[in-house]
């Protein structure tokens, strides 16, 4: 009796530790990550404002399908270096990695103030694009790392919730920096990269500082975890999936992994959902004013707070996800939501009525981007496979975005007939995707209950739908 009242209260220790070390994660890797992940939509932030600003006519971005290029050449730049990016992440760490790309970020952003045509703002938009590649793919694998499959999907979403925060912020912080037009000599699009490029360079050097390394390094990083509480943290990851310790590096061990297919049904999901977030964020505030008849300083003012208002769902659906485990269903229930956005904004006459369908598929798009990283990452082991994943899936979003900076064509104003149709089909197609996994893993899963099969390699290891 005494020996299990011992270790009962052993274990009661040991979970009030581990919820203490949980916290501290919390509070130092979630509002970092939220802040650097904010960057890449900070970008389309400031150029979606600009685009509304006078930047086009003074870059001749308005001739032709320029403005789409700029937009699409950034993209193209991210996907061709994720891969590498991401395996740098595991090789130099966070605390090199993360400070030296944010900081690179911050300075081209702010040089970008400075351009004076549109083939300098193309060379831009290519050294962003190569900066800003390992921040998704990077932070999803260190954040995938420090958690357990049942509490991934409300990180991802304090990571969004803080992203999305930043970026209505953002967009409200331009409509005030276009107001200093004629100030310095420069204009308000000018102002917009400048102080915000300055920025992201202060959050760049503070990085080193704040950022984690890796659960089983975390006692290096400053002032953070003591050798034991490191200890305490690796196990907890090590007792759930069993890989916090990589394998050894090799080229053979990185790329065998891309012969698992479901590599290739997360990406494509990733590839739909972000045809519709480039084609939100980007254009949302041309949407704004061609779309709805919006003044200039009133599109940049209204994109705001559809953004505002996604941090309910996106923190409410990855409660419910990681509560009851589900993935799957919480996907689907987006879908169907962000589906009912883009008709009552497509076909609606009242613009009030399509203005709230902006509100509804934001939101919907942002609570799936957490929950699609939860999916996946609940369903993988290893760490090399989980960078291969990680930088798999954020090449395919890049590359729809690629697809999703020429759905929204001004001459199609204000119905955008071919953005409202690819976006309602992208996320039909993300059902069938989720529907075909759930099946696959409820099959695997009985396989393993019944001792057929050991799944992902990791004894005891179930799929999560």
């Amino acid at each position: 009796m005494t020996s299990n009242s011992q270790s009962s209260e052993q274990v009661e220790e040991r979970l009030c530790e581990e919820k203490l070390i949980r916290l501290k994660v919390d509070l130092r890797l979630c509002t970092i990550a939220g802040l650097l992940c904010s960057l890449n939509l900070l970008d389309s932030g400031i150029i979606s404002s600009a685009s509304v600003t006078s930047m086009l006519h003074d870059l001749g971005l308005d001739q032709g399908n320029r403005y789409s290029v700029s937009i699409l050449i950034f993209t193209v730049a991210s996907v061709c270096f994720q891969l590498p990016a991401t395996l740098a992440v595991r090789i130099l760490g966070p605390r090199i990695f993360f400070p030296l790309i944010t900081f690179s970020f911050g300075l081209i952003t702010l040089c970008t103030a400075f351009i004076h045509t549109w083939k300098e703002m193309i060379l831009m938009r290519v050294l962003l694009g190569i900066a800003m590649s390992g921040i998704y793919p990077g932070l999803a694998l260190l954040i995938s790392s420090w958690y357990r499959r049942e509490e991934l999907q409300l990180r991802f979403a304090f990571l969004q919730a803080g992203q999305l925060i930043v970026l209505a912020t953002g967009g409200i912080v331009n409509y005030g920096l276009n107001h200093l037009h004629g100030n310095g000599k420069l204009k308000g699009w000018q102002w917009m990269f400048l102080i915000q490029g300055l920025v992201a360079c202060v959050i760049g050097v503070a990085t080193y500082w704040w950022i984690v390394d890796f659960p089983e390094h975390s006692d290096k990083s400053f002032r953070f975890l003591t050798k034991e509480e490191a200890h305490i943290a690796a196990s907890r990851i090590q007792r759930d999936r069993g890989d916090v310790v990589p394998a050894p590096f090799t080229w053979k061990e990185v790329l065998r992994h891309f012969l698992d297919p479901k590599i290739y049904g997360f990406a494509a999901s990733f590839f739909l959902l972000n045809l519709v977030t480039t084609a939100l964020s980007y254009f949302l505030p041309i949407i704004l004013q061609s779309g709805m008849g919006f003044s200039t300083n009133k599109s940049i003012l209204l994109s705001a707070p559809p953004y505002y208002y996604a941090v309910i769902p996106v923190v409410l659906s990855s409660f419910v996800g990681d509560k009851y485990r589900l993935r799957g269903p919480v996907i689907v229930f987006n879908s169907l939501c962000l589906i009912a956005g883009f008709v009552m904004l497509g076909f609606a006459d009242q613009v009030t009525i399509r203005y709230v369908g902006t509100y509804l598929a934001t939101g919907a798009y942002v609570s799936n981007w957490a929950a699609l990283n939860s999916y996946q990452a609940s369903n993988i082991t290893g760490q090399w496979k989980r960078a291969v994943t990680a930088a798999a899936i954020t090449a395919c979003n890049g590359l729809g975005g690629v697809a999703g900076s020429f759905i929204v064509r001004q001459e199609e104003a204000p119905r955008y007939v071919t953005a409202i149709w690819v976006s309602i089909s992208s996320h039909i197609f993300i059902i069938c995707i989720v529907a075909a996994f759930s099946i696959f893993f409820y099959i695997a899963n009985a396989k393993q209950t019944r001792g057929r099969k050991i799944i992902e390699d990791t004894e005891g290891f179930r799929y999560t739908y």
